[in-house]
C-alpha cells in the first residue's frame, strides 16, 4: 500500500488587516491607527503558508472557499507563489472572500478580532478531501458554519480513509465548544489548543484572576479533552501534552526578543507541531520546534510573514 505524504489544510481563508493602534479604546472612545498591513489569515492559510516558509519537503493542500474578488485572487496567489497546492480552494459568486479587521495594540502585541464569515460559509463536508495526504488539518471549528453541526461525522470519514485528523478552533466566548467540539474529540488525532479554548471546552480555569495560569487546571483541562490521542494546550509561557505513546510532558516556551503582534501564533505553533508530527520526531522535538515557529510570528505585523526556514529558527 502506498504511503500517505503530506499534509491538507480545510476551513478558514480570510484577509487580514492588522492594523496597529495606539490603546484600546473604551466604548465612545477614539484610539489611533498606527499602521494597516494586509496579510492572509485563518487557521487552513496560515497552517499551509507557515509550513511552506519553512520549507516543509511534503506536499502542501488548500481546502476552502474564497470570493471572486481582489481578496480572494490575493490568497490564491499567494498559495501558488508558495507552492501551495490551491486545487481544492474553491472560488464562488455567492460571497465575498471572509475578511478580519484585526485591532493589535502597540505596547502589549494583543489583538482583536472584527470577522466577517463571507465565503468560508460555503464550506461543506463533501468539499473535503485530503486525496494522499497524510495529515488533515481542520481549522477553525466554530467559524465553519456546514462543517460544525456535523464535525464528528466529518473527522470520523477522514479517519477511516487513513488520514491522521487535527483540529484548532477558534477563541470565542460562547456555549458552542461543548455542543460542537466536545463531540468531535473521539474523532480527533491531534487537538491542538490555546489554554483559552482548552479551558472552554473543558470547563476548567487555567488562568487565575492575576494573570498566573494554574497548572494543576492545565494538567486537569488536558486530561479531560483526551481520549487516546494527542492533546497539546499551548500557552505563552509553554506547552503541556499529553499522549498515549508519551504520557505527560511540559516544554517551556523560547525566550522571544520582542512582540510585534500576537496574531497567527497559535496557527504557527500549530504548523511546527504538524511538521514534527508528519515527520514522525519525538514529542519533545515536536513541540519546540512548535514554540520556535510561534515565536517567530510574534516578530512580524501578520500571520505568516515572520516565518522562516527550520534551519533558522
Amino acid at each position: 500500500m502506498r504511503k500517505k505524504k503530506g499534509i491538507a489544510a480545510a476551513g478558514n481563508w480570510i484577509v487580514d488587516r492588522v492594523k496597529i493602534i495606539d490603546a484600546w479604546p473604551a466604548e465612545e472612545r477614539l484610539a489611533n491607527v498606527i499602521s494597516v498591513t494586509l496579510g492572509g489569515g485563518g487557521g487552513a492559510h496560515n497552517v499551509l503558508i507557515d509550513l511552506a516558509r519553512m520549507k516543509a519537503p511534503f506536499p502542501l493542500l488548500g481546502i476552502g472557499y474564497v470570493g471572486n474578488d481582489e481578496d480572494g485572487r490575493y490568497l490564491i496567489e499567494e498559495a501558488k507563489e508558495s507552492k501551495v497546492d490551491f486545487s481544492g480552494i474553491r472560488v464562488t459568486l455567492e460571497h465575498p472572500t471572509s475578511f478580519t479587521d484585526v485591532m493589535t495594540v502597540q505596547s502589549t502585541g494583543r489583538r482583536t478580532f472584527f470577522h466577517a464569515r463571507g465565503a468560508n460559509m460555503l464550506l461543506e463536508p463533501s468539499d473535503i478531501d485530503p486525496g494522499e495526504c497524510k495529515i488533515l488539518h481542520l481549522a477553525y471549528l466554530l467559524l465553519l458554519d456546514k462543517i460544525d453541526p456535523v464535525a464528528p461525522q466529518v473527522l470520523s470519514r477522514i479517519r477511516a480513509l487513513g488520514v491522521k485528523t487535527s483540529v484548532d478552533v477558534v477563541s470565542e466566548t460562547s456555549e458552542r465548544f461543548m455542543r460542537v467540539v466536545y463531540p468531535a474529540l473521539d474523532h480527533i488525532d491531534y487537538l491542538i489548543l490555546n489554554e483559552i479554548e482548552a479551558g472552554e471546552v473543558s470547563g476548567h480555569v487555567i488562568r487565575r484572576e492575576d494573570g498566573t495560569y494554574d497548572m494543576e487546571e492545565l494538567k486537569a483541562a488536558a486530561r479531560k479533552l483526551f481520549r487516546d490521542n494527542l492533546v497539546v494546550v499551548h500557552m505563552p509561557e509553554g506547552a503541556f501534552a499529553v499522549s498515549k505513546e508519551h504520557g505527560e510532558l511540559w516544554v517551556p516556551s523560547r525566550p522571544v526578543k520582542a512582540i510585534v503582534s500576537a496574531v497567527g501564533a497559535g496557527d504557527a505553533f500549530a504548523a511546527g507541531m504538524l511538521y514534527g508530527l508528519h515527520e514522525e520526531w519525538p514529542l519533545a522535538q515536536c513541540m519546540d520546534l512548535a514554540h520556535a515557529a510561534a515565536g517567530a510570528c510574534l516578530g512580524h505585523q501578520t500571520t505568516t510573514g515572520g516565518l522562516r526556514p527550520i534551519s533558522d529558527l
